[in-house]
């Protein structure tokens, strides 16, 4: 089922469209058949899952972060993963610059941005995004490449829809100032129940679960 999925999500995407497959609580098994049907992304929310599953599966694919990163885990996160996606502060930034320098690397970033202003979750402000990007550009072993935004979890997908397009023109500000050492290539929005419209509000990458690998099993 899951290679059905992926191949029909995949089918579904316009070019220049990545899917990333949100793989939390994911076996091993079913990340290596995802890959199999073509993923090339997998994006892990806690880093000890992710560094059980990398273990198993190395480089077949790329890691995103696509959790809230704690600094004490940093470290572990500069070794797994080729981009961290949800950056939302200055000192986290020069924790992963810190982190990424002693492992030799430079570490790609997505700042989150928190387009619905909603108090439970993280990431910084639209209107603040391009203070952050302007904080972290001198960063050697950092490179800001793009936006990263949730949006809804559940209800109608379209009531994403101006939270995405808020995060959009935050994007597209940032790339127009023309920051040295930022590159806005990527903008990372939507999930199962709304990439549809992510994608017509412009984002380049959308992270999959539960249409890629199905429900997630309720414990006994």
């Amino acid at each position: 089922m899951i290679k059905e999925n992926v191949r029909a999500i995949l089918a579904e995407l316009p070019p220049g469209v990545e899917l990333v497959a949100a793989a939390k609580t994911r076996t091993i098994w079913e990340i290596r058949e995802a890959i199999e049907a073509g993923v090339a992304i997998i994006g892990e929310n806690y880093i000890q899952e992710a560094a059980e599953a990398y273990q198993a599966i190395g480089r077949t694919a790329r890691w995103h972060f696509i959790g809230h990163l704690q600094r004490n885990k940093v470290k572990k996160a500069v070794e797994i993963f080729d981009v961290i996606e949800t950056l939302d502060s200055a000192g986290l930034a020069g924790e992963i610059d810190r982190r990424a320098a002693a492992a030799g690397k430079v570490q790609a970033i997505f700042i989150e941005v928190n387009s619905g202003r909603e108090p439970q979750k993280f990431g910084v402000m639209p209107e603040d995004v391009e203070a952050l990007a302007r904080s972290i550009a001198g960063l050697k072993n950092v490179r800001l490449r793009g936006l990263m935004t949730m949006g809804p979890f559940e209800g109608d997908p379209e009531d994403a829809r101006p939270f995405f397009a808020e995060t959009r023109r935050a994007w597209e500000t940032v790339a127009k100032l023309g920051i040295p050492g930022v590159e806005m290539t990527a903008l990372s929005m939507g999930m199962t129940n709304s990439w549809r419209v992510a994608v017509q509000e412009g984002a380049t990458m959308v992270r999959i679960g539960t249409a890629v690998f199905g429900p997630r099993l309720s414990p006994p």
